[in-house]
């Protein structure tokens, strides 16, 4: 069963050895040349295991993978049981709201403090399990670097998520998410990131001007 059809790969419900589990299948491109095409798919199904596991030695949670197929850019993992935080996100109190994205804020933090960039930062990637834990998903499009400006774009990603997805409270789940943060990188780490997410904004502004 088809459970979501993304840009760089296609998730399915599957059975496998008695289990429920996720299969991410990374489909041909047409409009890639073909060695280019097989190259960055390769790539990336090996890329993500990798990103995964380094999350789980930095304590953030992330599906067990179970197979990984590099010839046919398939990788078998666990199933999370649980909600999107995309979800569930709006019915949840001030304070519980809070508290969740200062929790979500800590564990991209771990991921930072790591040297992972996790690369597509949403509330759609980020699953809340029946036992309260926060289980990160799709690592497709993450990297390993410890750059300011990754981890600023990382950011930059996550506050865009808020400000389209859960624009009622954008500002405050955002700053939930930087009180988190700020707890596990430290306050000057923090307040620079701030500084790099609004120089990434500025240029956005500044390439919408010149578009227009």
């Amino acid at each position: 069963m088809l459970l979501k059809k993304g840009a760089e790969a296609s998730l399915f419900l599957e059975q496998w050895h008695g289990r429920k589990v996720v299969m991410k299948k990374r489909l041909p491109k047409k409009y890639r040349l073909p060695q280019l095409d097989e190259s960055i798919r390769s790539y990336r199904t090996v890329h993500e295991p990798q990103l995964m596991h380094q999350s789980k030695e930095a304590g953030v949670p992330s599906p067990t993978i179970f197979l990984v197929d590099v010839e046919e850019a398939n990788i078998v993992m666990e199933f999370i049981e649980g909600d999107q935080v995309k979800q569930i996100l709006h019915t949840l109190t001030t304070e519980g709201r809070r508290k969740l994205c200062s929790y979500i804020g800590m564990l991209i933090g771990n991921l930072h403090k790591h040297g992972i960039i996790h690369g597509d930062l949403t509330t759609s990637n980020m699953i809340l399990t029946p036992h309260g834990k926060i289980v990160f998903v799709d690592f497709g499009l993450g990297e390993f670097s410890t750059e300011l400006e990754a981890r600023g774009v990382d950011l930059h990603l996550m506050k865009r998520a808020f400000q389209s997805t859960h624009y009622k409270y954008a500002k405050e789940g955002f700053e939930a998410v930087m009180e988190g943060y700020s707890d596990v990188t430290g306050k000057k780490l923090a307040e620079d990131l701030l500084k790099k997410i609004r120089e990434i904004e500025e240029r956005g502004r500044y390439v919408s001007r010149e578009e227009g």
